[in-house]
């Protein structure tokens, strides 16, 4: 996934989004490189230049927390930003040891069957479609798989028509897994499906070296559907307990609403024989050891 270590290329990738000006410093005549010199977020952060640079060349392996939040003002992080740094620098026994998929738990197989009016799937840290009441699924009839958010939003071509953001989703969608990978940078499944998207949509290449990290929140949608039109949604994605590398999303609609009618369009659609089915493992998902 890089030629460095996770740190440094997060370090980097951060240290080149920043201007002089977006952190008080003057800029005289033209740079050579993008963004803040080293030599710079060293100064902001008051730590040495060569302390600085031995962390973007992986060549310090236990900054104190301190430090980290010291360079993580210096880079302007937000407090996403700023735990994925500190998860960065977690030695393979400090991370969780359940990060790795596992199987949807049947009550909440059962407790998506029983929203009929509401849209919702489990996904997984690579943004893998685990499980879909039949609601999400009719949702998601236009793309050639409802399999990985990912793959849907930069290979599918439907992809581009659905999400009337497309950009925003794009961030978004690899903002998420780039905060799993903080979570796992040894994961085989995101590397997997990272290494898959960068050969195949050079858009997905550029974002992910952006380094860029949110995970799911509550916020609102436009949708369209290629039956049903144009939807305006809320969603809200709740930890799995007991799961925690998993995640419940749940799309909602305003009542009364021209949204809520066209779930129940495709409430009806998901209703026909051919169509109807249980929230089950979505098909095809293979689950990868970690």
């Amino acid at each position: 996934m890089s030629n460095g270590t996770p740190l440094g290329d997060f370090l980097r990738a951060r240290r080149e989004a920043l201007k002089p000006h977006d952190v008080g410093l003057p800029e005289h005549g033209r740079r050579r490189v993008p963004g803040l010199r080293r030599e710079e977020v060293a100064l902001l952060a008051g730590v040495s230049s060569d302390y600085y640079i031995r962390l973007e060349q992986g060549r310090e392996n236990s900054p104190s927390p301190q430090v980290l939040d010291a360079v993580a003002r210096a880079l302007k992080l937000d407090a996403e930003a700023t735990a994925h740094l500190h998860r960065l620098c977690l030695t393979a026994s400090q991370r969780p040891r359940d990060w790795g998929e596992t199987d949807v738990s049947q009550q909440l197989l059962e407790l998506m069957d029983g929203w009929e009016h509401t849209p919702a799937f489990v996904v997984g840290p690579a943004v893998d479609i685990m499980a879909a009441n039949s609601l999400a699924i009719a949702l998601h009839n236009g793309f050639e798989k409802f399999d990985n958010l990912a793959r849907m939003v930069f290979i599918d071509p439907a992809g581009r028509e659905f999400f009337q953001e497309w950009e925003r989703a794009a961030h978004s969608c690899v903002a998420e897994i780039r905060a799993a990978y903080g979570h796992a940078p040894e994961s085989a499944r995101i590397a997997e499906v990272v290494a898959e998207l960068s050969a195949q949509s050079e858009e997905f290449a550029e974002i992910w070296h952006m380094h860029e990290v949110k995970g799911k929140s509550q916020e609102g949608k436009h949708l369209k559907h290629p039956h049903v039109g144009d939807l305006h949604i809320k969603f809200t994605a709740f930890t799995v307990n007991g799961a925690p590398h998993q995640q419940l999303v749940v799309y909602q609609a305003e009542p009364a609403s021209p949204t809520a009618a066209a779930f129940e369009t495709l409430r009806a659609i998901a209703a026909q024989p051919k169509q109807a089915q249980a929230a089950v493992p979505a098909a095809g998902f293979t689950v990868t050891e970690q």
